[in-house]
């Protein structure tokens, strides 16, 4: 009733009415992405991004950030390192090579958090990076995996995260105040556990922009493949979920896991989970690498007949 009499005033009832929505809407959302610890006076002095109104955040899609919790667990890392005057500085990295600066991109275009780096002939090839400081971690990305309950999945990046969100929550200054054992196991369930988690299929997306292969054989065999280091409880909830026999091949040192399958049903299901599942598609180079490999198969005899994507 009052909003009506409000709004039935000229321009200063339109006003109000509006003033009245926002905020609102803003009390509501105001602990929807709760700020990670405190933030540095540094920081700020450094023009943090402040006036970036948090809930366009949610206008992400969930496959997205779920495809990113992925690719992160592939081909990423939060770097813990002490800086000159032994403080802490605190980085998430996704690296890649230059040739697939283009999901760099495509990944900055949508959270409009970090920067794109360069690093034309460093060691044995050129990469690229994007780098998403401390500050971005502990008011935008982290906040809004937890908001949507998303967590890594491979030992190594839940160790860093932990860590990170350990010094954030406590305010850990000094390098030399970090505890030498942060780790909680809580999120390393079992097989069948990870592969119902509800975010799962599309960091798969993301875990084969990362480290997936689609291959054509010697002997013109096609196959798909994930390689990593030593997670057999993960890719045995992988193998679940493309619903495939093919044993889990670990190396003699045990050292990396891979999941290797080049039957035709199972290439079907490569298929369907690819192209027809509905989840966030392939990005980069793999998308690339994935269609080259769609159309040999469907130029294939032994696979022609199999149900492909427009």
């Amino acid at each position: 009733m009052i909003t009506n009499l409000l709004s039935a005033i000229p321009w200063l009832g339109k006003s109000l009415v509006e003033l009245k929505n926002k905020i609102k809407y803003e009390i509501q959302n105001i602990n929807i992405l709760d700020t990670i610890g405190k933030i540095s006076p540094y920081a700020i002095k450094k023009g943090w991004k402040k006036s970036i109104d948090k809930s366009i955040l949610l206008n992400i899609p969930y496959s997205f950030l779920a495809m990113l919790v992925g690719l992160i667990d592939g081909d990423g890392y939060i770097s813990v390192t002490k800086s000159k005057k032994k403080f802490i500085k605190i980085n998430l990295v996704i690296s890649l090579h230059m040739d697939d600066i283009s999901t760099l991109n495509y990944i900055h275009s949508v959270l409009n958090l970090g920067i794109v780096k360069t690093y034309p002939k460093s060691g044995k090839k050129d990469t690229c990076k994007l780098v998403i400081n401390k500050t971005d971690l502990q008011v935008f990305i982290f906040p809004l995996l937890n908001y949507h309950n998303l967590y890594f999945l491979t030992k190594v990046r839940s160790e860093q995260y932990y860590k990170a969100m350990y010094i954030m929550e406590n305010d850990v200054k000094l390098f030399s105040d970090i505890p030498n054992k942060l780790f909680s196991n809580k999120n390393l369930i079992n097989s069948k556990d990870i592969s119902e988690l509800n975010f799962f299929e599309n960091w798969i997306v993301g875990f084969t922009v990362a480290e997936g292969s689609f291959v054509i054989k010697s002997n013109k065999d096609a196959c798909f493949q994930l390689k990593q280091r030593i997670e057999e409880v993960l890719f045995e909830a992988i193998k679940l979920k493309f619903r495939t026999t093919r044993k889990i091949y670990i190396d003699k040192k045990k050292l990396y896991c891979q999941l290797s399958v080049s039957k035709k049903e199972d290439i079907q299901k490569v298929i369907n989970f690819f192209s027809f599942s509905g989840n966030h598609p392939l990005i980069g180079l793999k998308l690339l690498s994935y269609q080259k490999w769609i159309e040999y198969l469907r130029n294939s005899k032994r696979y022609g007949n199999l149900n492909f994507p427009c």
